[in-house]
Parts: structure tokens; C-alpha cells; sequence
């Protein structure tokens, strides 16, 4: 039996799929999104926060403020009501709706950007609204996730372990990139433990992040229209974009399989199969690939024909 007192003492580490039957390559995908904030987010929001915590940045009466394109909102949120802190959560137009209102539940107040900028796009319009907060609120304190080493540190210290733990012949581990703090803190771990393990990471089409030309992304999650701060590429092995289209296909190709997954796992799936395919043609190797988030947030979205149909391309 398990007994909690906060929400954030929920996280399963360790549910793995065996993706094999399902998508024709060897690939454990490892679910994140088995706690109350339905994401992998929960861990670098809590790891963000007791960090602010014990530095003495965040303490009660001041106010949270943080950039999000969802699912560390989200997360967030749920910290904040349990905690007592006020939260500021600026997103932008692509958020899903369910988790705009799932923040809202949770007592968040929710900022908007409609308009993204010339360069930078909609996350340089969030950050450029997230310092106009902050020069109006002189109590708000900004986590910063971009730049924040707590955000890797909670893969360093949790996501990685977890991996090797479960699977100590890992030889290929796949990991989304958006901020890059979950593929940062497994790549570090991996390599300080001189684990040989190629680490691949799964962009999206439409993300600067590995220097590709910036384009017009829909799906929440992966991709930036700026560079991390925390990237590395030293620790990359390799590199594969996606299409937005492509994830869509994987999504719903899971789905049929009883397996209702979000758009960031989605494309993570989709590019390691591609990437199996291509570089281990019918070989059975110990493979990993991180699952950020559920499917229950992209309802709307990537499983509406309606929505589907407006994507580029």
C-alpha cells in the first residue's frame, strides 16, 4: 500500500513498455507520466523548487513565475497549491487547452502570448513577458528552467540512476529535446558512470536547437526556437528531427495499440524506431527511450482529425 501527504511524493520510476511487438524495433520506453502532474516535468519542478527552497530565494508570501509550453506548468501548479506559493504560469497559444485548465485548477493565474517574436518566436516572447512580471513584482521568483542546473541535476539524480539501474547492458538510449534538461542530466550520468551507451536525441522539424532553420512547430513539448543554454552536443551521439506529421502517425499508431501516449513521446518513438531501422537493422539490442508525458493532454490536438488537419506540410 502506498500513503502520501503531497502530490509530489507520487512519481513512478520504474514502468517500462517493451515497445517491440508494437512498433517492430527493440525499444523499452520508460512512462514518466504516472504521477499527478502526468509528466516527466514533476521532476524538475520539485528538484527547481526545494533548490530555490534551500537557497532561500523562494520562501512564503513570494510568487513563482515561470515560462511553459504545458507540462511544467502543470507541474508547477500542483507544487505551488501544495506548497502555498502563488503561481505565474506564461505560456503561449500552443499550450493544450486541458492543461490550461488543469493549471487554472489548480490555482495558477495563466498569461497567454499570442504573438510570437521575429526571432526567438513564442519562447522569446514568453521570456520577454516572464521579465516584464518580474520588474512589476518584485516578490515573484523566476526558476528559470533554461538555465536552471537543478532542472538536468533531477535526471543526474533521478532519471539516469533509474535507467542503469533497470537495465545495466543499456546500449542506446533515446531522449527528447526541448530544454534539454532531461537528455543533459542522463547523458552526464551515463558518461561520469563510463557508460558506454549511445545517447541520441529526437528533435522536432522546425527547432534551432541542433542548428536547423527555425519553423513553425504546433505540437507543445520538444523543440525551441533558442538554442538551450544547457546543451552539450559532446555528449550526443547523434541527432534525429522529426516531422510533426510523423508524430501525429506514431501517436495514433500507439493508440491502436491500447498505449494513448502525448506528442512528445510520440515523436521520441518515432525517432527511434527510424533511427533502429536505419543504424541496427534486425538487431536485438538493449535500447531505451524516454516517454515525457500521457496522451490525456493532447485529446484536442494531436488525436483531433480537426486540429491535424490545420498542420503544415
Amino acid at each position: 500500500m502506498t500513503v502520501i501527504r503531497s502530490p509530489a511524493e507520487f512519481n513512478s520510476g520504474d514502468l517500462y513498455v517493451d515497445l517491440r511487438d508494437s512498433v517492430g524495433v527493440p525499444l523499452f520506453l520508460k512512462c514518466e507520466g504516472f504521477n499527478f502532474a502526468r509528466s516527466i516535468k514533476l521532476k524538475a519542478a520539485t528538484e527547481m523548487v526545494e533548490g530555490a527552497e534551500r537557497r532561500g530565494v523562494l520562501r512564503p508570501g513570494r510568487t513563482i513565475v515561470e515560462s511553459s509550453s504545458g507540462n511544467l506548468g502543470v507541474a508547477l501548479s500542483m507544487l505551488a497549491a501544495s506548497r502555498g506559493y502563488r503561481f505565474i504560469c506564461v505560456t503561449d497559444a500552443r499550450c493544450t487547452l486541458s492543461s490550461r485548465r488543469m493549471m487554472q485548477a489548480l490555482g495558477a493565474d495563466v498569461h497567454v502570448i499570442t504573438r510570437p517574436h521575429a526571432e526567438g518566436g513564442f519562447l522569446a516572447a514568453r521570456i520577454d513577458h516572464v521579465r516584464q512580471i518580474l520588474a512589476a513584482e518584485p516578490d515573484a521568483v523566476w526558476l528559470n528552467q533554461y538555465s536552471n542546473p537543478d532542472n538536468s541535476g533531477a535526471h543526474y539524480r533521478r532519471t539516469g540512476p533509474e535507467i542503469l539501474a533497470a537495465f545495466p547492458g543499456l546500449e542506446l538510449l533515446f531522449v527528447g529535446a526541448g530544454t534539454t534538461g532531461t537528455l543533459m542530466g542522463c547523458a552526464r550520468y551515463l558518461r561520469d558512470r563510463q557508460q558506454n551507451a549511445a545517447v541520441v536525441a529526437i528533435d522536432v522539424a522546425g527547432s534551432v536547437t541542433f542548428g536547423g532553420p527555425a519553423g513553425v512547430r504546433m505540437i507543445p513539448g520538444l523543440g525551441t526556437g533558442i538554442r538551450p543554454e544547457q546543451l552539450d552536443e559532446s555528449l550526443v551521439d547523434d541527432v534525429v528531427i522529426v516531422e510533426e506529421r510523423e508524430t501525429v502517425a506514431m501517436c495514433r499508431e500507439l493508440a491502436s495499440r491500447g498505449f494513448v501516449f502525448g506528442g512528445s513521446t510520440g515523436t521520441v518513438v518515432a525517432g527511434a524506431r527510424r533511427w533502429l531501422a536505419r543504424h541496427r537493422p534486425g538487431e536485438d539490442v538493449t535500447a531505451v527511450a524516454i516517454a515525457p508525458d500521457l496522451g490525456d493532454s493532447y485529446l484536442d490536438s494531436v488525436y483531433n482529425d480537426d486540429w491535424v488537419g490545420k498542420l503544415p506540410g
